[in-house]
This record gives C-alpha cells, sequence and structure tokens, in this order.
C-alpha cells in the first residue's frame, strides 16, 4: 500500500524490452538506499517489484499487461518518475489509500499557471468519472491530489498543484496531451461491489 506522497523522482537509465516483458533501470540514489530485493515501489503510480538494485539505481520488471494498461510502456530513456516505497504501518497516512493498482490512463488537456497554483484539466477514462467526486482524493501518476472541479459532459476533472507538489514531482514537466495513470479511491469502487452484489444476491 501507498500513500501518494512522492518521496523521490527518478530518471529512467535504460529500458530492456523482452518477449512478454521490460526490464527497467531507473536511477534514484534516494530510493536505492532504502529497499531490497523484493520490495515493493510505486513507480509513476504502478506497484512494480524490485528485481536488483545498487548504489544508484534500481531494476523493476513490468509484464506486458502491465505495459498496455498503463503510460508505463511509453516511458523513454531520461524521463523523470514518481517514486515512493511501500507505507510502513508506523508511517503517517498523510494522502490517501493508495494500492499501485492502476485503472487507466488519463490525458492533460489543459495546463493554467499562476503565482500561487497551477490549474490541470486531465481527461478521464469514461468508465471512471463514476468514481470521481469533488474534494475527493484521485491519484495521478502516483500522487495524491484533490479533485477541485468536475466536468461531467467533458469527462474531465481540474486539480490545483501548489508549488511544493511541482517543484517534488514530475508533474512539473507534463504537458498537453501526455498520459497520466490514474488510480480512482477504491472505497469507492467496494461500495459499488456490495450495492451491485447486495442487490443480485435478492
Amino acid at each position: 500500500m501507498f500513500t501518494g506522497l512522492i518521496q523521490a523522482v527518478g530518471q529512467v537509465a535504460a529500458i530492456e524490452h523482452q518477449e512478454t516483458s521490460a526490464r527497467l533501470e531507473i536511477f534514484s540514489a534516494e530510493i536505492a538506499s532504502q529497499i531490497s530485493k523484493g520490495d515493493s515501489v510505486s513507480v509513476n503510480g504502478a506497484c512494480l517489484t524490485v528485481v536488483a538494485f545498487d548504489k544508484s539505481k534500481f531494476a523493476v520488471d513490468v509484464m506486458s499487461q502491465t505495459l498496455n494498461l498503463t503510460s508505463t510502456g511509453s516511458l523513454k530513456v531520461a524521463d523523470p518518475v514518481n517514486l515512493e516505497l511501500a507505507t510502513r504501518t508506523s508511517d503517517r497516512l498523510g494522502g490517501h489509500i493508495v494500492q499501485g493498482h492502476v485503472d487507466g490512463v488519463a490525458k492533460v488537456v489543459a495546463i493554467s499557471p499562476d503565482s500561487e497554483w497551477t490549474r490541470m484539466d486531465i481527461s478521464i477514462p469514461k468508465n471512471l468519472m463514476k468514481y470521481v467526486v469533488a474534494q475527493g482524493s484521485i491519484c495521478v501518476e502516483g500522487v495524491s491530489l484533490t479533485v477541485g472541479e468536475l466536468n461531467d459532459p467533458a469527462d474531465q476533472i481540474s486539480v490545483w498543484l501548489i508549488p511544493e507538489t511541482l517543484s517534488k514531482t514530475n508533474l512539473l514537466h507534463k504537458q498537453i496531451g501526455d498520459s497520466l495513470n490514474i488510480e480512482v479511491d477504491v472505497l469507492a469502487k467496494y461500495v459499488e461491489r456490495l450495492i451491485t452484489r447486495g442487490l443480485d444476491d435478492k
């Protein structure tokens, strides 16, 4: 489990494509110094497993399904990536409950910078909009954010990014048209499942 509070921005060092997967090497001395083989790490919001590491970088294997269903498949060498280690039970839950299971890929449709914050409008897959509420939580590229506004007719949301968030994540480098990994609040999906199954059982 993760919280959506990014601990470091790493950089893709190498990509090795295999028959049914790809191996990513990521530069981040900060994260590499804290991990062990087999640990989970969130890379742009996708939970991946460490298969090798040294003092300055670590490697993860990404299965073809993850490459196809997330923005991970479009990563290139030198791209910045948001990184978060799995949450310890003793840690503060500063963001919200994030599983690292990406629900879909969104697109940046507008960026409006201001002196105090930056507004980012995001096009959300239609099937995920029902899980999003104004002032609720959403995970974007592994970052826990609050939904500022909903535009249901356009299947879009707006989020406001403070300078602290921009300076510590790769959202600073996003441009209109860029892909974003999205994970909606898992609590909404549980509620839907309970209601649907409850009606089916009657």
